[in-house]
């Protein structure tokens, strides 16, 4: 049975959900919260429910999922993560949008890890294509100036990009760019699937495992929001779409079985804690498959 104690509730979609995992460490244990972040909250095990326009989405944000491979005892490895110089390489808005997605969630494990410098040249990566797709309002001189300033403090950053994803995010909904939205979280997703992928060839930690067979019912929410916008989109985002559908066969294969457990709420304290038993059925010889499969469609994403 599975327990877990979280705190700051109310979780954001889309870029929130890829900036907020690079800038927030997550203390399981903590039992206070500030008053500015009394009600929000993240469960480290169960899927966010995201908007993407008018409909709803159930896909495990990019911390959640770098959370667990720090668990596993994997070591911090940089060479997992995408090259943050590269961002001045990407052309498309395809392009731009899932590595803003890739460079978001690694922007979370580097802070997860501790790195500071690391986190500094992510960010820098992220509001370098936000500036390209023109969301670069989040991610002013004064905000990355007060990002550094503030590196460690969860309270004040978790503020902080909780005003950058309110402007992003009326941005993408005033431009009608929903497609963009839905490139941000595929990157996020893609790249975490890669981190738990390549921990589990070292740890082969169940945990990871689990989560690795949980995207089951993740890569076809991904699929469908996607689809949504293929009609208008260019030939290399359906083309991407086509990928994580062959992924999705793979999936096939995976059973998971998923036992919901009313959560215990301890008012006093400002606790919410989490009972659910998730029992995932899949072998290596799978996980191998999908690691395969994940990797070449990341390679394909940040080459």
């Amino acid at each position: 049975m599975q327990r877990t104690v979280i705190h700051m509730k109310n979780y954001f979609y889309l870029l929130s959900l890829l900036v907020f995992a690079g800038l927030t460490s997550c203390n399981e244990t903590s039992q206070e919260a500030s008053s500015e972040s009394k009600d929000k909250s993240i469960d480290l095990e169960n899927p966010e429910m995201l908007k993407v326009g008018n409909r709803l989405f159930s896909i495990p944000s990019p911390v959640q999922t770098a959370i667990l491979v720090q668990q596993s005892g994997a070591e911090y490895d940089k060479n997992i993560l995408n090259d943050e110089s590269k961002f001045n390489s990407y052309e498309t808005k395809t392009q731009k949008g899932l590595n803003l997605g890739v460079y978001g969630a690694d922007l979370g494990y580097v802070n997860l890890y501790g790195q500071t410098q690391d986190a500094i040249d992510y960010l820098n990566a992220v509001k370098a294509l936000s500036d390209d797709l023109g969301v670069s309002g989040a991610f002013s001189e004064d905000f990355i100036l007060s990002f550094q300033e503030n590196l460690g403090n969860t309270d004040s950053l978790l503020i902080m990009v909780s005003e950058a994803y309110k402007m992003v995010d009326q941005y993408l909904q005033n431009n009608q760019s929903n497609d963009l939205g839905g490139l941000i979280l595929a990157g996020g997703w893609i790249e975490a699937l890669h981190f738990s992928t390549q921990a589990y060839k070292i740890s082969k930690s169940e945990g990871l495992k689990q989560r690795i067979g949980e995207q089951k019912f993740s890569i076809s929410n991904l699929i469908k929001m996607l689809t949504t916008y293929a009609n208008s989109s260019s030939e290399e985002y359906k083309k991407v779409i086509n990928q994580l559908i062959e992924i999705e066969k793979l999936y096939d294969q995976v059973t998971v079985n998923y036992e919901y457990s009313e959560p215990e709420v301890i008012e006093e304290n400002r606790l919410t804690i989490v009972h659910n038993k998730t029992e995932v059925e899949l072998d290596d010889v799978l996980v191998d498959q999908i690691t395969a499969k994940i990797s070449d469609l990341r390679a394909s994403i940040i080459q």
